[in-house]
């Protein structure tokens, strides 16, 4: 993308709708995104990081007056610049508290919408982190009303714990920062001062629980923190033209913070993935805000259950088409029919097979009774026993014509003579030697020639009427051997066919176990994933715990007992079984 386009527009309705052309960006984006959105305040120089994440001076706008330049939430699709699978979706925000839209539910939606989307969420402010800057923050109590984890009645008595298995890393950006990093006359990091201003505020009235509010959320709903202040760029004059301005321009300070800012960003910010560690590219990203959006213009709250039981049954559909689609255009190229075996056939399938479970494996998500996977595994026999037919057929039609050829080179009336049997038996026999002697014939060699012989077989047995020079008893011994050949044709024909079965038999055994391999290599791949995520939660939670007692909060500390009981129990089942995912969706 050259730009950023709009991906959640505002509408003159004042309804929110995701943009045709963002979603065909987004759909044609098969790899690995790493989303990071950005929120704050109106006029607060958001734009401006996110076009430094995005290597340009421009491209979000950023203006220079106090009205607001971004309206709904813009999206820049770049090039990951670490990892070369993966692309770096950039999601700025509308300002939150314009006067100017004076709307503060559309505000609170925004604010959802860039935490459900994002895997980094940064929230931008101005000047220090006190107490009116965490105020603030009020949107993010709001999340549990707008944002619900399971659908019906499962919701109830939820807690912010839950939240925590989805919600992306916070960063929060302090611009035009004047003060110094110390804390009772010693220096302190970003992260610290960060920590320092979200500890909670002691005494049980009114004004301690409203104040706790805000704080409370943002340790729960993102364990995972972290802190930047940066000075003021330039001079007054300056900023109005920043977007015009190089490093070399801009105060140093600022200039290496931004540096700093960007490289955590790049290195830190995870992929983008939902329950079980499966990955999210551009094209389910684009589905998962068509949902989002739709359930917001439908006066309902967003459900990530839903959302994603939604998008399992998109992805999952074209994970099956594509998958197929991947397996028959292989086997075409691979198998160049008529085969001269049933082995070279299945030898090829076992490998087309592979990649097509393979890439189902790697597309789809949340299978969770297999029914995707059986039914491909359906089709991929059906298109193997058609395939098997189609051998069969051009095989047999080969067959018959290379038969029908020697045959026709016969001058067969030379054979309605006395003695003339015997020149057509020698010449007969010398048809079948030829022809089991000619390569490329196929699956259907001898079918063919059971086919061709019984056609043949009133031909014999007038030649052999017309012969005089036989007695009664050898014309009979001749009839004899004819039916004992024709037997042996059949019994050849049988014993092909036994192994043809057998071969088809052991395909199939094979397609079981290579598709029950790569099943139980993903259920475990899934496995660790939900151990690594569920053990990350367990930490976090451990370590909100000892900061609320070091606070004084040891009530508070003893009612997240159960909370850390319970996540001990997902850590040791997940070793045997599963549980939940990594910046993921529930």
């Amino acid at each position: 993308m050259e730009k950023p386009v709009c991906l959640i527009e505002n509408t003159s309705a004042g309804e929110l709708r995701v943009n045709q052309e963002a979603l065909e960006i987004l759909n044609s984006i098969k790899q690995p995104v790493v989303v990071v959105s950005i929120v704050g305040m109106y006029r607060t120089g958001k734009s401006y990081l996110m076009n430094r994440l995005a290597g340009k001076q421009t491209g979000f706008p950023l203006g220079s007056t106090v009205q607001s330049e971004t309206k709904g939430i813009w999206m820049w699709c770049v090039p990951h610049p670490h990892r070369d699978n993966q692309t770096l979706v950039l999601l700025d925000s509308e300002g939150l508290g314009d006067v100017a839209k004076g709307d503060q539910a559309h505000d609170t939606w925004i604010f959802s919408l860039a935490v459900l989307l994002s895997c980094t969420f940064v929230y931008n402010s101005m000047g220090t982190i006190n107490n009116e800057a965490v105020m603030s923050l009020h949107y993010v109590t709001e999340l549990t009303e707008h944002i619900k984890v399971k659908s019906g009645k499962e919701e109830e008595g939820d807690t912010a714990a839950k939240y925590i298995h989805f919600f992306p890393t916070f960063v929060w950006a302090v611009r035009d920062f004047t003060l110094e990093l110390r804390i009772d006359g010693q220096t302190v990091t970003a992260d610290e001062y960060l920590d320092n201003s979200l500890k909670l505020v002691k005494g049980k009235s009114r004004q301690a629980a409203y104040s706790n509010g805000p704080r409370e959320c943002i340790r729960n709903y993102f364990p995972t923190r972290k802190c930047f202040v940066f000075d003021q760029p330039a001079s007054k004059e300056k900023l109005r033209i920043i977007d015009k301005l190089t490093d070399a321009d801009l105060d140093p300070a600022f200039v290496q913070q931004t540096l700093d800012f960007c490289s955590y960003i790049f290195k830190q910010s995870r992929e983008k993935t939902i329950t079980g560690g499966y990955t999210v590219t551009g094209q389910m990203l684009g589905n998962l805000a068509v949902t989002y959006v739709d359930a917001i213009r439908s006066g309902s709250v967003p459900c990530l259950e839903n959302a994603v039981a939604a998008l399992s049954q998109i992805e999952n559909s074209a994970a099956v088409e594509e998958s197929f689609a991947l397996y028959r255009r292989l086997l075409g190229e691979r198998v160049k029919l008529h085969t001269e075996t049933q082995e070279e056939l299945s030898t090829v399938q076992d490998v087309c097979l592979k990649e097509a479970l393979q890439l189902f494996m790697k597309r789809s998500f949340k299978d969770e009774d297999q029914s995707y996977q059986k039914g491909l595994m359906e089709r991929i026999r059906d298109e193997y026993d058609g395939k098997c037919s189609e051998n069969a057929v051009l095989s047999q039609t080969h067959c018959i014509a290379l038969l029908q050829q020697l045959w026709n080179n016969l001058d067969h009336d030379s054979f309605m003579k006395p003695g003339g049997y015997a020149d057509y038996r020698v010449q007969l026999d010398s048809i079948i030697q030829t022809y089991r002697a000619t390569p490329g014939k196929g699956v259907q060699a001898e079918q063919a020639l059971e086919i061709f012989m019984k056609e043949k077989n009133d031909v014999g047995s007038s030649i052999l009427n017309a012969d005089r020079n036989l007695s009664e008893q050898e014309r009979k011994l001749q009839e004899e051997e004819a039916r004992a050949e024709m037997e042996r044709f059949k019994a050849e024909v049988a014993r092909r066919e036994q192994e043809d079965t057998e071969k088809r038999l052991e395909d199939a055994q094979r397609a079981h176990r290579e598709n029950e391999k790569q099943l139980m290599e993903r259920m475990e791949k899934e496995r660790h994933a939900i151990l690594e995520e569920n053990q990350r939660v367990l930490d976090r939670r451990l370590q909100e715990q000892r900061a609320l007692i070091s606070e004084g909060f040891e009530q508070k500390s003893r009612m997240m007992e159960a909370q850390i009981d319970s996540l001990q129990k997902e850590v040791a089942a997940s070793k045997n079984r599963g549980g939940g995912g990594g910046c993921i969706l529930l």
